[in-house]
C-alpha cells in the first residue's frame, strides 16, 4: 500500500519535535545585579529605589509567578540610570523577613502579600467621624501578631472623643500607642516610627493620608472626607507606598483603606505564641485545642482558676482569636 504522502509533499518530511533543547538546571549567574528596593506597583511596572535613584522595572520572565510587593529587597540588571523610558528588570526577590499577609475573606483560600519586610504594623483608627471598628482593629492585630510584626495603636481625632474607653479594650494586651489630633504633638509618634519600617493601616477617613502628609511633608499624599450619611471615608490612597522618613531615620508605608481584612490562613496556635505568658499555660492542652471560650478542658481557663492568669488578659486574647472568624464589622 503506497504511503499517504509522497516525497513532493510537505508532510512527507519530518517536522520538528517540541521541547528538542536540551533541559539544563543551570541558571544565569546576574554577577552585575545591584540591590533595589520596591517602592510601589502599579499594572506590572515597579518603582524602585536603587541607590537612592528612582528607577522603573519589570520582573524578568524566569521569576514566573512570584509576586513582588512594596517592601522587597530586589536584584535588579539593565538600565538602572533612571533616565525617562529606562526599564530595568528585576532578576531576585530576596527571601523576606516579614510578609504582611490576608485573604479578601474568610472563606478565601488565597493569600495576598500586602507588603514585605516591615517590623512594626500601625493600626489607625479614628477616635470618632467615622466611629472606630473593633473588630478590623482586632483582625489588624491578628495579622501583625501572625507576621511576627510589633503592633502599635494609633488613634486619631482625639479632639473629639476621650480615647481611654477604647484603650481599656487593648491594655491588658500590652499593645502600645499613641494619640493624636489635627495640628498635634507628633513627637510621641515619630519616636515610635524611627529607625524601623512601619506599615499603616486602617478603614478610609481615618486621617492616615494626614498623618503621612504630617510625618513626610514631601509625601503630599491626598486627603479624603468622610461621608456624613454612610459614616465612611473615600478612598484616597490607590496602592501601597514606601517613604523615607526625613533624615532616612525609618520607613513608613502608606496603604489603601480597607474594609475587610480575612484571616483565612491565621492559625490559632501561630496567634498564641505571640503571647508566651499565654501559651505556656497550654502545655497540657488536649490535642487539637484551640484555646476557645467553648474548648473543654482548656489551660487558660485553669490558668484563671488557680489564679496563674488574668482574666482580662486571656479574655483579650480569645476576643482576638475569634475574630478570625468574625467578618462583621
Amino acid at each position: 500500500m503506497a504511503g499517504r504522502y509522497t516525497e513532493h509533499d510537505h508532510e512527507h518530511y519530518e517536522r520538528p519535535r517540541r521541547r528538542t533543547r536540551p533541559r539544563t538546571k543551570e541558571r544565569p549567574v546576574y554577577d552585575d545585579a545591584v540591590d533595589g528596593l520596591v517602592v510601589t506597583v502599579d499594572r506590572g511596572r515597579f518603582t524602585l529605589l536603587v541607590d537612592d535613584v528612582v528607577v522603573m522595572a519589570m520582573k524578568a520572565r524566569p521569576l514566573g509567578r512570584k509576586g513582588v510587593v512594596v517592601g522587597d529587597r530586589v536584584r535588579v540588571v539593565g538600565d538602572t540610570s533612571g533616565t525617562e523610558g529606562s526599564l530595568a528588570r528585576i532578576v531576585e526577590v530576596v527571601e523576606r523577613r516579614t510578609t504582611l499577609r490576608r485573604t479578601a475573606d474568610d472563606d478565601d483560600p488565597v493569600e495576598r502579600v500586602i507588603v514585605a519586610d516591615a517590623d512594626q504594623l500601625v493600626v489607625v483608627t479614628a477616635l470618632a467621624d467615622p466611629e472606630p471598628r473593633p473588630r478590623l482593629i482586632d483582625r489588624a492585630l491578628v495579622a501583625a501578631y501572625d507576621a511576627g510584626m510589633a503592633p502599635l495603636l494609633c488613634l486619631t481625632k482625639s479632639d473629639l472623643r476621650d480615647p481611654e474607653t477604647l484603650l481599656q479594650t487593648y491594655r491588658s494586651l500590652g499593645v502600645p500607642w499613641v494619640v493624636t489630633h489635627r495640628g498635634g504633638d507628633m513627637t510621641e509618634l515619630e519616636e515610635r516610627l524611627r529607625g524601623r519600617t512601619s506599615v499603616l493601616v486602617g478603614h478610609s477617613g481615618v486621617g492616615k493620608s494626614t498623618l503621612v502628609n504630617r510625618l513626610v511633608p514631601s509625601a503630599d499624599r491626598e486627603v479624603g472626607h468622610v461621608n456624613a450619611v454612610t459614616g465612611r471615608g473615600r478612598h484616597t490612597s490607590t496602592s501601597a507606598y514606601l517613604l523615607a522618613l526625613p533624615g532616612h531615620e525609618g520607613w513608613i508605608i502608606d496603604t489603601p483603606g480597607i474594609r475587610s481584612f480575612g484571616l483565612a490562613h491565621v492559625e490559632p496556635e501561630h496567634l498564641i505564641e505571640a503571647f508566651p505568658d499565654l501559651d505556656e499555660m497550654t502545655e497540657d492542652c488536649p490535642r487539637g485545642c484551640t484555646h476557645g471560650e467553648e474548648e473543654p478542658e482548656c489551660g487558660l481557663d485553669e490558668a484563671i482558676e488557680s489564679g496563674e492568669a488574668d482574666v482580662d488578659r486571656v479574655s483579650s486574647f480569645r476576643r482576638l482569636l475569634a475574630a478570625r472568624s468574625v467578618s462583621d464589622y
